[in-house]
């Protein structure tokens, strides 16, 4: 079966874009700090829950959400984990001033459908418009949970249909080979959150608009955050000046009242919880479950 997303590009993608990312993901940032807001529940004192120790933050990038939560759970644990290692090497710059001894971010270079922790050993993962580039949803989550504690919480964030579908229209109208990646629907995210076992989801979708003077405006941000076609079916050569002509030429039958190209971004966040150990999750239509071998009666033969 072929892959939807071709990894290595992604990585190398996040990689170049390390150095101006925190500069360029404005709109990042925005949905950043809406999703780092939600972290206030855990606060509310009806809900005594503990302060958690380990804190996860899935796909960091330079890490500014990371030093948040570090400052917010001083002596909780701060995993910073992204695919590209670039990334990593931000974390420290963009953490801020540090007070003597107080920790910081630990950064870790790994991939998220095989994360290098051990099972419930994160009490919060967080997750900032990561998972659009992960293309079976069902089987990150369960990873997700494996990580995570009984009762963990998981926040995290992500690109509907509805995304760039201005681009992709205008693109359409150009060139037969797809320019910008499909993105999981709402209904599709709580399935697999389902699928996986979480508890208590609650899920939210938001339409957000930025603008630019013109095409080439919106495709050098989009460099500049990392966010180019990353399929794998996707053209391996230059897109040429006449087909990007007929993209642009396409996309002005967009311009706003403002004069103004908009660029939609429809945006899941959603926040669920982990179950208590042994509940089934479900994959292909099959239950699995995972079970101590403590608990696993044995017959011994005499």
């Amino acid at each position: 079966m072929t892959a939807l997303f071709d990894t290595r590009h992604v990585r190398r993608a996040f990689s170049r874009a390390a150095p101006e990312y925190a500069a360029a993901a404005r709109l990042q940032h925005e949905i950043e700090s809406r999703l780092l807001e939600s972290l206030d529940y855990l606060a509310d004192p009806a809900l005594a829950r503990p302060v958690p120790e380990v804190v996860l933050d899935l796909g960091c990038g330079p890490g500014r959400a990371a030093a948040a939560m570090q400052r917010h759970w001083p002596k909780a644990r701060v995993l910073a984990l992204d695919l590209a290692l670039p990334m990593l090497r931000q974390v420290r710059r963009h953490a801020g001033s540090w007070r003597p001894f107080a920790r910081r971010p630990a950064p870790v270079c790994a991939d998220l459908r095989a994360l290098p922790l051990r099972e419930a050993s994160v009490d919060v993962l967080f997750s900032n418009l990561c998972l659009q580039w992960i293309e079976d949803l069902p089987a990150a989550f369960a990873e997700l949970r494996r990580v995570l504690r009984p009762g963990g919480l998981l926040l995290v964030s992500t690109f509907g249909p509805d995304t760039l579908h201005e681009l992709r229209a205008a693109f359409a109208s150009a060139d037969a080979v797809p320019h910008v990646s499909p993105f999981a629907s709402i209904a599709q995210f709580g399935d697999a959150l389902v699928q996986a076992g979480f508890r208590d989801p609650v899920l939210d979708r938001d339409l957000l608009r930025t603008h630019y003077p013109d095409l080439p405006a919106l495709m050098r941000e989009l460099r500049a955050i990392g966010a180019t076609n990353a399929l794998a079916a996707r053209r391996h050569t230059l897109t040429g000046k006449a087909r990007f002509a007929a993209a642009a030429a396409a996309y002005e039958g967009f311009r706003d009242a403002a004069g103004q190209l908009p660029a939609s971004w429809e945006v899941i966040t959603a926040m669920a919880w982990a179950p208590e150990a042994g509940t089934p999750i479900r994959l292909g239509g099959m239950e699995v479950t995972a079970v101590p071998v403590a608990q696993i009666p044995i017959r011994r033969r005499r």
